[in-house]
């Protein structure tokens, strides 16, 4: 068989989010409509206009040795986490080639991050500006290089098939699950280890998309932040963690006699070349995004039932996404339950795509759709059926879903998995 036509499935999740420090504590937080959102402790934080985000459940502190913390920026510490977890969750019990289910040349690692180390970056100038340059820490260039969480996933598995950091903004977590689908379907790799990660919660960053208007400023009520479709939303509330998945080969999977979650169809990509940080209005680009993974694979519109949205709770993203699907899906948005877990997790940039790819599979597995918590008004233009305060459950026999990620820059992944 051709190597481009192999299927694809998962076969591990792992998590650490707002919500819970592995993927069932994240999915139990989803399915209870529990917000992930909470006042900035600290001084730092005090003066600043936004002063609430989506900080991780579990510190990695608790989780990673020290001497290990000391080496790692805050956002491979979390790739690193939900890394591990999707890798034990797929029955590997050690490295590849120390592990015989798979060689370390057939294995492969891309974990993105929109930002990248940023928090030791600018730790890391306090410590040049206030004790000199002697008290710099030599491991400052490998903790803040954008592939630094990718790099040591990479090292932790044994990973040689090839390591890939994509960088999309907001888009990056589901770009680098799109890119791991094409390894294996070129045949460089049988099984890949992939998603996103993101750990900018820092006065500076908060600041800067703050002086954007992109973020909501309702520190009064963190929980109540964070609210797509509704009609007082205005703006998105910062998150951290990671959501990574390993995928496999359908026949790879099956000679090891693997548990599958579901099968990843593939991507959807385009760009707007509209603005650099405000969507395109009409969704144009969104809609050729999702009208590519239909043509380049054989799903069906009429077999999507449930859609994790991008939805950050912006007026205009919110908007646009929905009229691209509408364009596109027709009649079939209609039996769509749309679920926007941004509502709980805040916003993860580019950890947003492995988390709610996460969310997506265990939709999928456990056919229930999150719920979307806080839309006390829907706003009149959003013409599709949001799943609203609980779950609902999914219909039965083969039915697909969509995972979409749009980014700064004007960057559209649309991802498409289906139940097997």
């Amino acid at each position: 068989m051709n190597s481009t036509n192999r299927t694809v499935v998962v076969t591990g999740i792992g998590a650490t989010t707002p919500l819970g420090g592995d993927s069932a504590s994240t999915w139990e937080g989803l399915l209870a409509g529990r917000s992930g959102v909470r006042p900035l402790e600290g001084e730092r934080f005090a003066d600043l206009p936004v002063r609430i985000a989506a900080t991780a459940a579990v510190d990695p502190s608790e989780v990673l040795p020290r001497p290990l913390t000391r080496k790692l920026d805050r956002s491979a510490q979390f790739a690193l986490i939900a890394a591990r977890e999707a890798w034990a969750d797929a029955g590997y019990t050690a490295r590849a080639g120390e592990d015989a289910a798979i060689a370390p040349e057939r294995l492969g690692a891309v974990i993105a991050s929109g930002i990248g180390g940023v928090q030791t970056l600018l730790d890391q100038y306090d410590v040049l500006k206030e004790k000199g340059a002697r008290r710099v820490s030599p491991h400052t260039v490998p903790m803040l290089m954008p592939n630094s969480p990718s790099a040591n996933v990479g090292l932790e598995v044994n990973a040689q098939a090839g390591v890939h950091t994509p960088v999309s903004a907001c888009a990056s977590g589901a770009e680098a699950i799109g890119y791991a689908v094409e390894m294996i379907r070129t045949g460089r790799a049988d099984v890949v280890v992939a998603g996103g990660t993101e750990a900018a919660i820092h006065p500076l960053p908060v600041a800067a998309f703050a002086s954007m208007m992109a973020m909501s400023k309702n520190n009064d009520e963190p929980q109540k932040a964070s609210r797509p479709y509704d009609k007082a939303r205005d703006g998105f509330v910062l998150g951290e963690g990671a959501g990574v998945i390993v995928l496999e080969s359908a026949e790879h999977a099956a000679r090891r006699g693997a548990r599958v979650y579901c099968e990843l169809l593939g991507q959807g990509l385009s760009a707007d070349s509209h603005h650099i940080a405000q969507p395109e209005p009409t969704g144009r680009g969104i809609a050729a995004a999702l009208q590519g993974l239909l043509e380049s694979s054989d799903l069906k519109p009429s077999e999507v039932m449930h859609l994790n949205a991008h939805a950050t709770s912006t007026p205009q993203g919110d908007l646009a996404e929905i009229k691209a699907l509408r364009k596109v899906l027709g009649d079939d948005l209609d039996h769509v339950a749309v679920s926007a877990t941004k509502s709980m997790t805040g916003h993860l940039l580019g950890g947003a795509g492995g988390i709610e790819t996460v969310a997506t599979v265990l939709a999928l597995y456990h056919r229930t759709a999150p719920p979307t918590i806080n839309v006390d008004e829907l706003d009149d233009e959003i013409d599709a059926d949001v799943v609203r305060d609980k779950p609902r459950k999914l219909p039965e026999g083969t039915i697909a879903a969509i995972n979409n990620s749009f980014g700064f820059g004007g960057h559209n992944v649309v991802l498409a998995l289906r139940t097997v």
